[in-house]
């Protein structure tokens, strides 16, 4: 029993900081651009297409440009339609990226049809690994550390690059960040860019765990908006804390009361919040207040 509790804790672990990976991405695109991207998830599922074809095209080594194309094609949208978003009402921006995800996905059911892709683990990365009562795939293990270093890397970006410094300044006052004579539509393509990358980084690597079909943006999108909510807006710890909360807290309710699975996580979202408001470690955004 306790070595049936510790991995599927273990998986989802795993799980969780794939949705901390999505949710960082969405929640530095909502502080510094003010929009709320209802079309992230889409770029999660893009992440994992491009995977599919780069990999048939260059093998697995061409796998690890699928994040960096996802990107891409984020600024290439920020340029074409998100900026024309910034200074309208919220409302509308919700409306339009809703309409994107719909765009996205339909595109995404065009190309490569409706039925579910096969997108297996490599070679080398079949199997198991014991740690004591834990039994883990090498895949998973893979992924929890490939995560971890993503995180940790664009944490060291964010506080000790000068790109990173004015990502956080903006966020809080990109009026000012303006004024210093910053050009702001470039920061802001990059960072949609940046969030855009980190979502298809998730998508490539969640991949062989999920069912790769063109729907699979909409089970991206709604865990990624509750973590956000759940560890605070402006929060990079938050989203990590909440995100380890909400995976485990689904794997867990899988395994012992699979009939809650889909409401565990919304069901935890409404106790934190009716303790904390702001979320675990929520900051006062006067820019959004």
């Amino acid at each position: 029993m306790l070595s049936m509790i510790l991995s599927q804790a273990a998986n989802g672990l795993v799980l969780g900081f794939l949705y901390v990976l999505i949710a960082v991405g969405l929640s530095i695109i909502f502080g510094m651009l003010g929009i709320v991207n209802f079309a992230h998830g889409a770029f999660f599922a893009i992440g994992c297409y491009l995977a599919l074809t780069l990999g048939d095209m260059f093998g697995w080594w061409g796998v690890l440009l699928a994040p960096i194309a996802t990107g891409a094609i984020g600024m290439i949208v920020e340029f074409v339609l998100i900026r024309r978003l910034y200074d309208k009402d919220p409302l509308v921006s919700l409306i339009i990226t809703f309409a994107l995800a719909l765009f996205l996905e339909a595109s995404l059911r065009a190309l490569y049809g409706a039925a579910p892709q096969a997108y297996n683990v490599p070679d080398m990365l079949t199997g198991f690994v014991i740690f004591g009562p834990v039994l883990l795939t090498k895949y998973r293990l893979f992924v929890l550390a490939v995560t971890v270093l993503a995180l940790a890397a664009f944490w060291l970006f964010l506080n000790f690059t000068p790109f990173g410094r004015i990502i956080r300044a903006g966020s809080r006052d990109g009026e000012m960040v303006g004024l210093l004579g910053i050009n702001l539509p470039v920061v802001f393509s990059f960072v949609f860019g940046i969030g855009c990358l980190l979502a298809g980084l998730a998508g490539m690597l969640a991949g062989p765990l999920w069912t790769v079909n063109p729907s699979m943006a909409g089970a991206a999108i709604m865990p990624a908006f509750v973590i956000v909510v759940i560890g605070g807006l402006g929060s990079f710890a938050g989203a990590i804390l909440s995100g380890l909360l909400v995976g485990l807290t689904t794997a867990m309710t899988i395994q012992f009361a699979p009939q809650w699975s889909g409401a565990a996580m919304y069901i935890l979202m409404a106790v934190v919040l009716l303790v904390r408001p702001r979320g675990l470690l929520g900051e006062r955004w006067e820019r959004f207040e």
